[in-house]
This record gives structure tokens, sequence and C-alpha cells, in this order.
């Protein structure tokens, strides 16, 4: 393994592009030849371009790019011309796309990394493609392990796949920086926080049940809910419509999530299911105790009554009971997070990821 490129083309940013990022600064550090493959208007390459990594451009990738024979040629050239020998992607359109330009260019190490914790369809183009051009597929937990032979059992033998967790940064993490927007009334008000894309997925009309019934008790909190999303008019207007303009706060686009976590005193997943919660690594790491819902790969971050509480779901009532624990018990929040900041420190370790990342690769 010499070259080694890392090909995402999404415009947007999430924790799959975070990964490439992460990744590719890593290989490069350990002296690999590290190329991003993405498109010129994504976020990950206004972020690699301040990183002196080598970016290859691929821009305006669809789902149906791979019927053309312009982009496949190119792609095929760019994988030829910089003598790539490995190449790693995630999402369906780069699987097409870069999966069957790869091997017209004899890669030898043509590596699908799977993200999402959702069955893939057993299509003919997939089992295709999962068996005869993919060499290596890992996944980011046990659950998105378990999801990918759903429909495909007989392409993909369960030894085919490996697990390899996401890393997190453990050293120099900033744990002082706060948010300015983020503001405690009083010092009982208690400080809720929840970050990720507004959709359904995420599920963040369901903590809108939860501030009304804090609202209601009268307990001093504010909820505060990051991110940008399809589901932000209809927060906005059931906000408007509880009542909870000056309890539930939408922040949008979050630049430093590190002061968003150091600003908050309890972390809330609503989401319906996850391939693997990056920010629920990300809380722990800022020493935050977790409530969520015990589904997906959720159970493999967060060890229940330990450094956070896992709810059946869609049990509010629970989601609810759990979240006033904390809010009533400084010290449990105190030793929950503390265990949280251990775990990640022992299971999620960034160089310890990339590292095992670097060994599966030299197989």
């Amino acid at each position: 393994m010499r070259n080694i490129c890392f090909f995402n083309t999404l415009k947007t940013w999430g924790g799959g592009e975070k990964f490439y990022l992460e990744n590719a600064l890593g290989f490069k550090e350990k002296g690999y030849n590290t190329l991003v493959a993405c498109d010129d208007h994504s976020i990950l390459s206004q972020k690699i371009f301040s990183h002196d990594l080598v970016k290859l451009s691929v821009n305006n990738v669809k789902n149906l790019s791979f019927l053309n024979p312009f982009r496949l040629y190119k792609v095929y050239l760019l994988l030829k011309e910089n003598d790539i020998d490995t190449l790693i992607f995630s999402t369906s359109q780069d699987l097409k796309l870069g999966g069957i330009a790869a091997k017209l260019a004899r890669v030898n190490k043509i590596i699908y990394r799977r993200g999402l914790a959702h069955p893939i369809r057993g299509s003919f183009l997939n089992k295709f493609l999962l068996k005869h051009v993919i060499t290596h597929i890992f996944a980011n937990s046990e659950e998105t392990k378990r999801t990918i032979r759903e429909n495909l059992r007989s392409q993909i033998p369960e030894n085919k796949i490996t697990v390899l967790y996401n890393g997190i940064k453990t050293s120099k993490v900033d744990t002082e920086t706060q948010l300015e927007e983020i503001k405690r009334n009083n010092p009982k008000e208690i400080i809720l926080g929840n970050a990720g894309r507004l959709s359904k997925q995420k599920g963040q009309i369901l903590l809108l049940d939860l501030a009304n019934v804090l609202f209601q008790k009268k307990i001093p909190f504010k909820l505060y809910i990051a991110g940008t999303g399809e589901l932000q008019n209809e927060l906005e207007r059931e906000i408007k419509k509880r009542n909870l303009q000056e309890t539930v706060i939408l922040m949008g686009f979050v630049k430093n999530i590190d002061a968003f976590m150091n600003s908050i005193d309890i972390f809330l997943l609503s989401s319906i299911w996850e391939g693997f919660g990056y920010v629920l690594v990300e809380a722990m790491i800022h020493s935050k105790p977790i409530v969520a819902f015990k589904i997906t790969s959720n159970p493999e971050i967060v060890i229940h009554e330990k450094t956070g509480f896992l709810v059946d779901y869609p049990n509010m009532d629970d989601f609810v009971y759990q979240t006033l624990q904390l809010i009533e018990n400084s010290q449990l929040r105190k030793e929950m997070g503390a265990r949280g900041l251990s775990r990640v420190k022992e299971k999620f370790k960034l160089e310890d990821s990339i590292s095992r990342l670097e060994r599966y690769l030299s197989q």
C-alpha cells in the first residue's frame, strides 16, 4: 500500500466526511501518499485546503453518473495517473462510479466503508459490485455489519466484513471554550443539548415532547439544538405552537462543536437509528452524560446506567424520567460524564482507530 485515496463526493458535511478528513490526515502523518477525491464545492474540499492534502476533483456526482462513459473514464484516469493502489468510499454514488472506475484501473484494494445501519438493497447491480468489484468491506459498528448482510447473505460472507469503530481525538481537547449564544439565566438552570441534521431520522421533534413536560413541571432549563436540515421549518412551527420559544432554541450550524459540548449539562440523542453515533462520542469526550434510545449502535457506545441512560424506542415517558434523573442529581451527571470520558479514551481513541485501519489495509 503506497498511494491511498479517500473518495467522497458529497457536498454536505457529516460524520462520514469527518472520518475521511481525519483518516486522510492520519495516514499522511504516517508517511503514506494520501489523496482525497471530492467535489470542489463541498465542505470537505474547503477543509482539506488548509491541511496541504492532495485533492482530486470529482464534481457533480449523481447516483447514475457511472452510466456516463466520459465521467467513468475521467475517474479512471485520475486513479491511473496517481497510481492509486487503495481506494476507500462510502456512498452509493461513489460505490458505483468509484468502484467500477477502480476495477477498470486495476486498483489493488477497493474498499467499501459502510456507515449506515440500514439494509443494502438486493439489486442486481449491488450484488455484482459487492461480490465482484469490492475487495474489502468494513462497517462502523456491529449493527451496521448486521444490516449489510440482511439482503445479501449469499453475496457477502460474514468474514468479509470487519468492524472498525470511528475514533476521536483525545489529546488537546478544548474543554474550556463556551458558546456565547448559550446563556444560563440562573445557576439552577439546566442546559440540555442535541446536535445533528434536522431530520426525521434524528428525531428532534420528539425532544419537543420532553421540553413540554419539563416546561409544565416548571423546571428551569433550556434545550439547544445544533444543526440544519429539512425538518427545520416543521420544528420552528411546532416550537411556536407549543409556546416553547423561550426554552427551545434552534442554533443552526455550529462550527465549534467542542464549545457547544462545553456549554451544556446533558446530551440528548433522539435518533431512531444510527450507523455510529459519533456525536455521542463527541459528548462523552467532554464528560457529558447521555440520554438516548436503545437502538441500532447506541448500546455499542453508551453503557446503560454507567455513562448514560438508554431508553426503549419510542418510550418518551421513560426518556423524560431518565432526563429528570440527571437534571435532579448533579453528582450523577458528574460520575456518568467521567465514566463516559474514560470509555472514549479506552475504546474510541482516534490514533488507535487509524492504526486499526492501517493494519486492516495492510492484510
